[in-house]
């Protein structure tokens, strides 16, 4: 049996080339004791991945090496087991890698209910961009009834839960989000109070008349110019989740920190950034209150599955271009 896969062969320099991979496949090796064989069937795209390929030592995890697989969460089947914990037929989630098939020792892989949901979802809202924004929301920017939330990125995956559970919890939303079309789903279909298109608007001049009041939660994907138009229309005692920063990830220089940083002391203001690995132990519960959100069409969910594991490369700069619509999924099998 044939495993077809990505390995990193260069750290990106901007965006990713597909020069910076190499795609070949090599024989699926035996499973000795405690280990399990899956059959992989989607792979979730994330910002996140950007970062893992740089050579950072001041990260949360350690960077892939080179000539490794690509690290990626993916969801998949057990086709074979010789771990007790796990059984032929279970579905399951976990840093799988970018290829057809992953030998795991069981450690940090999930079991799914493929019957409650189809698979992309555990890798979207019913998963750990969901549990980001979840976790993110309401333990970090913890939102009252009334307040005023703003959410950057804000139909990308995490972004858009965001802010359909502000809006469960009471909040006043706005969302910054990159065209109009994607700005009309967030009002039209998510039910955001209003949307700001920073393509195409003065952002700190549609804050301003959006939030008069000032902002009270702000749940940034962004960074950059975003970060610093929002920082300047805080609240008193405002809370400022930082949960990524994709307007940076390609850049060739440093990361540029926010130039009103200031405005966090004036405001009494707190920033603090959000991991979801902090909350595993807490996931049933974030879980569960999501399937119920979507059971009840309180929570829309919206997943850009994209054909052809080859298509890595490619498929994987749709976040920087804001091609993507939703939760992007590469499909395997």
């Amino acid at each position: 049996m044939q495993n077809h896969q990505f390995r990193l062969t260069s750290r990106p320099a901007g965006a990713v080339q597909r020069s910076d991979f190499s795609y070949g496949s090599e024989a699926v090796r035996a499973l000795v004791e405690g280990e399990v064989l899956v059959q992989i069937k989607y792979v979730s795209l994330d910002p996140a991945m950007r970062g893992w390929m740089n050579a950072s030592e001041n990260s949360y995890m350690p960077p892939v090496g080179i000539g490794e697989v690509m690290r990626a969460i993916a969801a998949g089947k057990v086709i074979d087991s010789r771990n007790d914990g796990f059984a032929v037929g279970d579905h399951v989630t976990g840093l799988l890698g970018v290829q057809e098939y992953a030998i795991s020792s069981g450690q940090g892989l999930f079991k799914v209910d493929a019957a409650l949901a189809p698979l992309p979802l555990f890798l979207g809202t019913l998963g750990m961009t969901g549990m980001t924004a979840y976790f993110g929301l309401l333990d970090v920017g913890q939102p009252k009834e009334g307040d005023t939330v703003v959410v950057s990125g804000a139909a990308g995956a995490v972004g858009a839960t965001v802010g359909q559970i502000a809006k469960i919890k009471g909040a006043r939303v706005v969302g910054i989000a990159g065209g109009a079309d994607k700005c009309r789903y967030l009002v039209e279909e998510l039910g955001f109070d209003a949307a700001i298109d920073y393509k195409s608007e003065d952002v700190a001049a549609a804050l301003k008349q959006h939030c008069p009041n000032g902002v009270n939660v702000f749940f940034d994907n962004v960074g950059g110019e975003i970060l610093d138009a929002v920082l300047a229309k805080l609240a008193m005692g405002a809370r400022v989740v930082i949960c990524g920063a994709i307007s940076q990830y390609n850049n060739l220089e440093a990361a540029k920190g926010p130039a009103n940083y200031l405005q966090i002391m004036v405001k009494r203001a707190t920033l603090r950034g959000v991991m979801v690995s902090d909350y595993y132990p807490r996931a049933k519960e974030a879980i569960t209150d999501m399937a119920g959100w979507i059971r009840a069409g309180k929570l829309k969910t919206r997943e850009d599955v994209v054909a052809g594991l080859e298509s890595f490369p490619e498929t994987f700069n749709k976040l920087f271009d804001g091609s993507n619509n939703g939760k992007l999924v590469l499909k395997v099998a």
